[in-house]
C-alpha cells in the first residue's frame, strides 16, 4: 500500500513543479471552452454512457446514466435452516456531474461533484428450503416450510463526491480517464414476505433495516473510454 502512494506524492511533486508547456508534451494542449464529447464508462456502478460539456478551461460537466444488473446462487447459508439462496442487484441511475480541475499546474487531477437519482436500487435475496426438517416430533417437507423473499431497496436522490485522474477531454480524438468516489445513498428499507410456515417473517423488517441502516455507501471505481465531438 505504502509503494503505490509514494508514487502518487512523486507525481504530484513532479506536476507541481515542472513547467506548464512540458507538461503539454505529455497530456496535450487541450481547449476545453465550449468542448463537447461522450464517453463510455464502465466500472463498479456497471457500464453506462455520458455527455459532457466545457464551460470553461477549468470546469466540465457530464449527464448520464449506468445500469448494474447482478446476481449470485448459494452466496451465504442460514445457519441451521437446510436451503438453497438466490440474490439479485439491480442498480440504474441517472446522473449530472461536475469536473473542476484546481490547477493548471495539476492537468490530470479533477475534483468531481453531483448526484444522482437510483430509480432502481434494490438487492434481492430469495431463500428456498430443502429437505426435510423435524419440529418436535413432527416431520416437515421444504414445501410445507414454504418461501422466504427479502427485498431492500435504496432508491432515491444520491449525492456524489470523488476525484478524477487524467484530463476530461482528449487533446485529439480519444483518451481514456478513471474516476474513484462514492454515493451516499438513502437508508435501506425492507421487504419480507414468507410463505406457509415461513408467513411470519415480516415481523423481522425493522430488525433488518436496524442492521443495513450503516449500509449507505455505494463505491465507484471506474474507466471512461472519451471521445471529443468537437
Amino acid at each position: 500500500m505504502k509503494k503505490p502512494l509514494l508514487i502518487l506524492f512523486a507525481f504530484l511533486l513532479l506536476t507541481i513543479f515542472i513547467p506548464r508547456g512540458a507538461m503539454a508534451q505529455y497530456f496535450g494542449d487541450v481547449s476545453n471552452q465550449g468542448a463537447f464529447g461522450g464517453q463510455v464508462l464502465l466500472g463498479s456502478q456497471g457500464l453506462g454512457l455520458e455527455g459532457r460539456y466545457g464551460f470553461t478551461e477549468m470546469l466540465s460537466a457530464r449527464f448520464g446514466g449506468t445500469f448494474l444488473p447482478a446476481s449470485a446462487n448459494n452466496v451465504f447459508t442460514v445457519n441451521g435452516f437446510n436451503s438453497t439462496t438466490n440474490v439479485n442487484a439491480k442498480f440504474y441511475n441517472v446522473h449530472l456531474l461536475a469536473d473542476y480541475t484546481p490547477s493548471e499546474n495539476l492537468p490530470w487531477l479533477r475534483i468531481v461533484g453531483g448526484a444522482a437519482y437510483l430509480y432502481k436500487a434494490q438487492g434481492v435475496v430469495n431463500v428456498n428450503p430443502a429437505g426435510n426438517y423435524k419440529v418436535a416430533n413432527y416431520n416437515i417437507s421444504a414445501a410445507e416450510m414454504g418461501t422466504l423473499n427479502i427485498d431492500v431497496s435504496w432508491k432515491g436522490v444520491a449525492p456524489y463526491l470523488g476525484v478524477g485522474f487524467l484530463q476530461a477531454f482528449p487533446s485529439q480524438l480519444f483518451n481514456v480517464n478513471f474516476d474513484l468516489g462514492t454515493y451516499y445513498l438513502n437508508a435501506p428499507q425492507s421487504t419480507i414476505i414468507g410463505t406457509k410456515l415461513l408467513s411470519d417473517n415480516y415481523k423481522l423488517e425493522p430488525q433488518v433495516n436496524s442492521n443495513l441502516k450503516s449500509y449507505r455507501w455505494l463505491p465507484v471505481l471506474q474507466v471512461n473510454f472519451n471521445f471529443k465531438i468537437n
